[in-house]
């Protein structure tokens, strides 16, 4: 398949799948994101790699699993010899942009201690040409408020301070009142007008890469959107009777329980577990959603004022999802689905994708995924080191024979800098790990020196009984220690694993051999 299409790939940051009005979500209301579905492709279940930021973008555009690329935590330098979806675009002839940020730790070998690259874990990955220097954090749009008249610090924190007494915070909690600034001068507004001028003045082909961070956390947004979602309409959560009783299920539940405040660097103000301010914090995170979502609106308005539409290839998608408080937490660092499970949609143009506008695909994906597909639908030939597989079948109204059953993640939880979770659980820096595999009805967690957790999905939905205990569930249960194993075996990183020396020189396995496990 060749194509000479624009590509605008859109990440927003920490978004549940289940925060669409697309997959009948009770209260949330997104009218553009459901229009790109509408004249797509929405994958139903969907999950992320891993987690959180940079090691879950690190698997987005690389198509690489973590126990492969190996960047486990922000901050864990990308390995410089593995390629991703940027120069390979460039193979094709694309200039690669960048609005936002990859979150990439650059590989410190062969730079000098003082380099800054090596001061931030918020590089660019490269092959990517940023736009709008400064978008990789909170300069750029912090610059923008000052230069508009706003008297606020330098941090992001510091912007998104509320306007204090404001009518009714007291009632409806700590997250409800809005920053100082309209919707208009929001980051994701920022961001988005500058992708707007891009895709509006850009020759084609172009490829985009817009990475906008909200529903990211800090909880907080503009009117109106602080005020859209009633919090008394919010579902009710996902947990068992007490943050308490979630704590005893294991020990990671309960050492993240004790410190997730701290790790996932959130305001402390939010953390009451009134039941008010906790609906309030969803119902603002849902606000945040449909900013972005009025947001992505305006840019899709700008491709068809372009004339771009009808020839860029649009996907939307996050890093990461976030629990917003179902069993008693906030953030992405746990084995959860609600923090892995997130939003997938593309939109292919041209009439060879007219047979699967509007489809709904329920088998498993990922975000490994991205990277095979993108380069598929132009033409281009994946690298080797993705473990995904392309969605073109799917984006064609096929459906893929042998496709995967069940999906897998990964979560890290090591700190290099603070030996916190070694001392709190009493394991090694190196057995920090935890690997998921989840199919249709069972999802066994496994700890590289803690005891599994394992959940029967048909009878516990919502990951409330573990049942590794259990003698009922020790066949299952097996079978899916098995099948990681597996896949552990066979997935593991393979760059010269098919190449053999010879007296004849250097043979290569054929690729269409390594790879023909998807038709």
């Amino acid at each position: 398949m060749t194509a000479r299409w624009n590509v605008l790939l859109i990440t927003a940051d920490q978004w549940r799948a289940d925060c669409l009005s697309v997959v009948k979500h009770p209260i949330v209301r997104t009218p553009n994101i459901d229009k790109l579905a509408a004249e797509g492709v929405l994958f139903r279940n969907h999950f992320t790699q891993c987690s959180p930021c940079g090691p879950s973008r690190t698997s987005l555009l690389t198509g690489m699993y973590a126990m492969n690329h190996r960047s486990l935590r922000n901050g864990t330098p990308l390995d410089a010899r593995f390629t991703n979806i940027a120069q390979e675009m460039r193979k094709l002839g694309y200039d690669p942009a960048l609005i936002g940020y990859t979150d990439t730790a650059l590989d410190p070998r062969g730079r000098n201690r003082a380099d800054p690259a090596l001061a931030t874990y918020a590089g660019t990955m490269p092959g990517f040409i940023q736009q709008v220097p400064g978008s990789e954090g909170d300069e750029a749009w912090i610059a923008d408020l000052r230069e508009k008249g706003y008297k606020i610090g330098a941090t992001r924190d510091e912007a998104c301070a509320p306007v204090p007494n404001y009518p009714d915070a007291g009632k409806r909690g700590p997250t409800y009142a809005p920053p100082c600034y309209p919707a208009e001068d929001s980051a994701t507004a920022f961001n988005v007008n500058h992708a707007i001028r891009f895709v509006t003045h850009q020759p084609g082909p172009w490829f985009l890469h817009l990475s906008i961070l909200q529903p990211h956390p800090p909880f907080i947004v503009s009117e109106p959107y602080n005020k859209m979602y009633d919090p008394a309409k919010v579902p009710g959560f996902r947990a068992l009777p007490t943050a308490e009783a979630e704590a005893a299920m294991h020990p990671y539940a309960a050492y993240m329980r004790k410190y997730f405040r701290d790790r996932e660097g959130l305001d402390p103000k939010i953390h009451t577990e009134d039941e008010l301010a906790r609906r309030q914090l969803c119902a603002t995170y849902y606000g945040m959603i449909s900013e972005v979502d009025d947001n992505i609106g305006h840019l899709v308005a700008a491709l068809k004022r372009a004339g771009s539409y009808d020839n860029t290839l649009i996907v939307f998608t996050t890093d990461h999802a976030e629990m917003l408080w179902d069993h008693w937490v906030l953030g992405k660092e746990f084995f959860y689905d609600q923090a892995f499970h997130i939003p997938l949609i593309i939109r292919v143009p041209g009439k060879m994708a007219d047979a699967a506008r509007g489809r709904a695909v329920d088998q498993f994906t990922g975000s490994i995924d991205l990277v095979p597909t993108i380069l598929d639908l132009l033409g281009g030939e994946p690298p080797l080191q993705c473990d995904g597989y392309s969605l073109a079948p799917f984006l064609m109204g096929m459906k893929p024979k042998n496709w995967r059953q069940e999906i897998f993640w990964e979560l890290d939880f090591r700190d290099a800098a603070d030996d916190l979770p070694e001392r709190e659980l009493g394991v090694k820096l190196d057995d920090c790990t935890i690997a998921v595999v989840r199919d249709a009805r069972y999802k066994y967690v496994h700890f590289s020196a803690l005891p599994a957790v394992f959940f029967d999905l048909a009878d516990d939905p919502n990951e409330l009984k573990n049942r590794a205990g259990d003698p009922g569930y020790a066949v299952p249960m097996l079978a899916m220690a098995q099948k990681m194993l597996s896949w552990r075996l066979s997935k593991a990183e393979r760059t010269l694993t098919g190449i053999k020396l010879t007296k004849n020189g250097p043979v290569e396995c054929p690729r269409e051999r390594r790879l023909a496990l998807v038709n």
